[in-house]
This record gives structure tokens, sequence and C-alpha cells, in this order.
């Protein structure tokens, strides 16, 4: 088990990366190996060694001094002479695509918090465009990356060298419904919905015209629908074909969170007891999914934690059932669940920093 790792952040300027910065700063397995923070910086902050975080994320400045660190210039030999073991990419998806491989190739460990890895099928990958899609090298890497769920992928993840991070919208769906589906009694024939709403920094820290207050607040509106880039997950990950389900996102007038209300229909009768004993052997040693056995989850509940809430209802038959899950989209949906991975490659207790 390996007691400390160097770690290295670009990204740090974003949500998820501001939520990245404060988990690593505050990780018990990280005192005395502060990350590097490295990233685009203006020819007038290069002079003073970079850009402090407290000016980028002023609450990340605290008694520990950890405002003080710095987001210095990118460079790979910056990395390779800090000894850099796993690299974090809060990056853009192309991004991601260049700078994966390259780091591979130096020997350090990638998670990546993009969606530049986490489809295999080329079909899903189509969302995205790719200008590198059917190259050698990017098939080659997209052949070693590990779907980034500890959930589902724990051993694969522990000794991984690209960690591709799931999305968040695809880790409040997917968590849920994988354990019904491999466990055989849900009838695909009659279809799943999945009606999932989330709060705005799930759109990112760039304003659009759709992401803005005069649009957002007192508002609800559902976008992407049949296809946002987040179903290819849903479909490898789950196991089905395009058919058997509709998934719908919305924008909540909230800053941050998920709330996914999944609609599915049995082969033959279940009661609240077999089904969960489905979730609970499934989730039996998962210790950042917390299930619900006589209430619903709520967004209040799980936000800013890295905990997956789910909870079920039956109809009077048995037939159907409505699941309700919950997470922190820039958490379990995001950073959380990128250091809950970390935890797993290093050995570390999944946990640890976390709760």
């Amino acid at each position: 088990m390996t007691t400390s790792v160097k770690t290295a952040v670009v990204g740090v300027t974003g949500y998820a990366g501001a939520e990245l910065a404060r988990l690593l700063l505050r990780h018990p397995r990280l005192k005395g190996a502060e990350p590097l923070f490295a990233g685009r910086v203006d020819e007038k902050d290069i002079a003073r060694g970079g850009v402090p975080l407290s000016e980028i994320h002023p609450s990340l400045a605290d008694s520990r001094g950890s405002g003080k660190l710095r987001q210095q210039p990118f460079s790979w030999d910056l990395l390779t002479d800090l000894g850099v073991e796993v690299l974090f990419l809060a990056t853009p998806h192309e991004q991601s695509r260049a700078w994966a491989p390259e780091a591979i190739a130096r020997g350090i460990r990638v998670i990546d918090l993009s969606g530049a890895w986490r489809l295999n099928e080329p079909a899903n990958r189509e969302v995205y465009a790719f200008e590198d899609e059917g190259s050698a090298l990017a098939s080659t890497i997209q052949l070693e990356a590990v779907y980034g769920m500890p959930e589902l992928h724990r051993a694969e993840i522990a000794n991984a060298r690209l960690v591709a991070n799931p999305g968040c919208y695809a880790t409040s769906i997917i968590l849920p419904l994988r354990p019904l589906v491999a466990a055989g009694v849900v009838d695909l024939e009659r279809g799943i919905v999945a009606d999932a709403k989330s709060g705005v920094s799930g759109a990112g820290k760039a304003p659009t015209a759709k992401t803005h207050f005069m649009y957002a607040a007192d508002n609800l509106s559902a976008y992407a629908v049949f296809g946002h880039r987040h179903t290819g997950e849903l479909l490898e990950q789950i196991g089905l074909d395009p058919s058997q389900i509709v998934f719908t996102p919305h924008l909540l007038p909230i800053p941050r969170g998920i709330l996914s209300t999944i609609y599915v229909h049995f082969k033959k009768p279940q009661s609240s007891a077999s089904v969960g004993h489905i979730f609970h052997e499934f989730f039996a040693h998962s210790p950042m999914v917390r299930l619900y056995d006589k209430t619903l989850p709520q967004i209040q509940h799980s936000v800013h934690t890295n905990y997956a809430d789910i909870g079920f209802q039956l109809d009077s038959g048995g037939r159907r059932a409505v699941i309700v899950s919950c997470l922190d989209n820039l958490l379990k949906g995001a950073s959380g669940q990128a250091v809950q991975n970390l935890n797993v490659m290093m050995g570390y207790g999944e946990a640890e920093g976390l709760e």
C-alpha cells in the first residue's frame, strides 16, 4: 500500500477543479504532499511564480496556507521534475484526448474528468466528434481506459493507467439500474424512463444564454432530448440498447445536485424485500452508496457529500417501481468520484478523505 502520492491537477479554475483541489488538500493520505496545480498562466503572473489559489478560489484560503499555493505554467518537464505520479485532468474533452496519451507515455497515471475516454463504442463516441477518432494512438489508449465507477469496476481501476471518470447524470442513473438489470428482473421490452434534473453547475463555469440567472431562475427546462452525451455511458455500463431507455435531462434553478427519477417494469411481481435485497447485495462493499429502505432520497441530503443516495417504491402489484437517485454533481458526479478512484488506485480506503 502506498502511503502518499504526488498528484497534479490541470483545470483547477473550474467548479470541478475547485472541489478537486479542496478534497486533495485535505486528504489525510496526502499531508505534506500538496498537489501541483498547473495550467495556463498569463505572462504577468509568470514572474511571481504563478497565480495563487486564493485568487482563483478565495474559499481555498485557510490557516494551513493552502491559498498560497499557486497555479504554475503547465509543462511536461515540470510534472516530471516534481515526480508527479497521478495527473487529474479537469480539462475539455479535446485537451484530455491529447494529454492523456502523453502522460501515460511518461509513466504518469491519469484520472480524466472529461468525456474523452468514457465510451468504448465508436457509435456512442460520435456525439463528441473527436478529431482523432479512429487513429491508431486513440484506439490503443481507449482499449486500456477503465470506466471510473468503483462500484462496478473496482478491480480494474486499482491497476489502471487511465481512469475515465463517469459523467454526473450517468452516475445517478447507472448506479440504481445496473443491479436490477444485472439481476435479470427488469422487463427491458417495456422500456425504462430516466427523468433527471441537475443544478446549474453541471453545465460548467463558462456562462451561456441558458445558464445565466435570468434564464435559469424560477424555471425548469428539458434539454438535449434523445441526444445527451451521457446516453452512451448508460447503454454501455448498464447493458442496454437505445430502444430500451429514454433519458431526459432537465435544468434545475439550484446551484448543484442531481435528482433522477427512474421508472421500470418487472418481468414478474417483486416485493420491497426482494428489490431491497438486490440493492444491498450489490452495494455491500460500496461505502459511497447509501440505500434508503423506507423513504426516498432528496437533493438536500446528498449535496456537498460524495454519497449516491438510492431509494425506491413499488406499485401495489409489485410489477412497477419508481427509483429515486440523488447525488452532488460536483462530488460523486465529478471530483469526489475522481478522488474515490485515486483511493482505489493507491490502495487506500475507498472513502478516505470523502466522509
